[in-house]
C-alpha cells in the first residue's frame, strides 16, 4: 500500500485529512471524528490542506460528521482546504453541507 500521510492532528489540534483521502482512510477519519465531536467543547477543526484528492466515502463523512456536530451544539469547520478539495466540493455542490459556501 501506498504511504500515506500520518493520521494525526493538522495545525491547531485540527483533524488532518489524507493527502488522498479515500475510502482506505475514512474509517479511521471517523474514528478521529467522532472522538473530535465526543470531545472537549469548542469547534470540531478540519484541515484539508494537505488533500490532492477526495473519495464519495470521505465526503459522505465529512458531511454526517458536521450534522452529528451540530446536533451536539458544536461546528464542524475547514481551518484550512486545498485548491483540489475545494474543487471537488464543488463539483459535487456539497459546499453548502460541509459550510463552504465559497465552494458551492
Amino acid at each position: 500500500m501506498p504511504s500515506l500521510p500520518e493520521a494525526g492532528p493538522g495545525e491547531g489540534g485540527a483533524v488532518r485529512l489524507a493527502a488522498n483521502a479515500s475510502t482506505v482512510t475514512a474509517a479511521d477519519l471517523r474514528r478521529r471524528l467522532v472522538a473530535e465531536i465526543d470531545g472537549p467543547p469548542g469547534d470540531v477543526l478540519v484541515d484539508a490542506a494537505e488533500v490532492a484528492s477526495v473519495g464519495q466515502a470521505v465526503l459522505q463523512l465529512l458531511v454526517a460528521a458536521r450534522a452529528e456536530a451540530a446536533s451536539a451544539g458544536r461546528t464542524l469547520r475547514f481551518v484550512k482546504a486545498s485548491p483540489a478539495f475545494l474543487n471537488r466540493v464543488a463539483g459535487c455542490r456539497l459546499g453548502g453541507a460541509l459550510g463552504l459556501e465559497q465552494a458551492a
